[in-house]
């Protein structure tokens, strides 16, 4: 497993009974993750010191309670500063488990010696697109929500990364590699965070288990003569690590060769010593 253990401003306390207390920053939030179906004694106080509350509906969906928190609060992960804001369906606008990956492809990006695009599909808030820009990489930034795609540019303009060379596009992401791929667009370095179930801008329906596959080998398309990795990530249940292994392997290597690793991706649990399964990631890389 790839365990995201260099947080300083981000902490999972612990977790007990379908929920995980956390802190984020100088805010404690306790969130339900269907992971936890264990559960232990809960002898961290900070579980009844909390600022917020998200609980889920037996109907689905759910909402937040609130007893001390801002609207929008600020952490940071190294030089890059991520604004946060609880919204629908528990989220606060960042996946913290993700930092494993960025520090992964930034190493990537910064060895590279030479000029790297990368292209960053489903791109939520931007948590890839700035590690990637920090990196020294030109990033495409695609997402097919305008409000995601305007709070990732706040998170830009916090991070001292207002003038980095990032394209940031409002659009669906099949239909802008098709684009891309008209265009004789090509990318160094491919990531993308497909969400299980989704709509686009135009109300086109995405079902990852339907599109996941054949978007990847379109995306293949998209590679340059040198490419130098190719990300996915799943927190889909049915896409284990092998099956992200097995896309990449028939969809990227016959092409360009290089060594495909996917795992579990997890979170430390400061309170038990545990670490928490946080969905899983394939990586393709050139070895070069």
């Amino acid at each position: 497993m790839w365990i995201a253990d260099k947080w300083k401003d981000y902490e999972v306390l612990d977790c007990s009974g379908g929920e995980k207390l956390e802190r984020w920053g100088r805010y404690i939030l306790l969130r339900p993750d269907p992971q936890v179906i264990w559960t232990t004694p809960k002898t961290d106080r900070r579980w009844k010191r909390l600022n917020a509350h998200y609980h889920r509906s037996k109907r689905g969906g759910g909402e937040w309670e609130f007893f001390d928190l801002p609207e929008q609060w600020d952490i940071h992960y190294g030089d890059l500063t991520f604004r946060l804001k609880p919204f629908s369906f528990k989220h606060t606008g960042l996946f913290p488990e993700q930092a494993v990956n960025w520090d992964w492809f930034s190493g990537i990006i910064k060895r590279a010696g030479r000029p790297v695009k990368v292209l960053n599909l489903f791109a939520y808030t931007g948590g890839a697109t700035l590690a990637a820009a920090a990196a020294g990489a030109s990033v495409t930034h695609v997402d097919a929500s305008k409000g995601m795609v305007t709070w990732a540019r706040e998170n830009a303009l916090a991070s001292g990364l207002g003038n980095a060379p990032v394209r940031w596009l409002v659009d669906d992401c099949v239909k802008f590699v098709e684009r891309e791929i008209r265009r004789g667009n090509h990318y160094d370095g491919i990531i993308m965070d497909p969400p299980s179930y989704g709509r686009g801008p135009k109300g086109e329906i995405w079902k990852i288990e339907e599109k996941i596959y054949p978007l990847v080998c379109l995306c293949e398309k998209l590679l340059s003569d040198n490419p130098l990795f190719f990300l996915i990530n799943s927190y889909t249940t049915g896409l284990q690590p092998a099956v992200l292994s097995y896309m990449l392997g028939s969809a990227v290597s016959p092409g360009h060769g290089g060594n495909i690793n996917s795992q579990e991706i997890g979170l430390p649990v400061s309170g038990n010593g545990l670490v928490l399964p946080c969905g899983a990631s394939g990586r393709w890389e050139s070895g070069v």
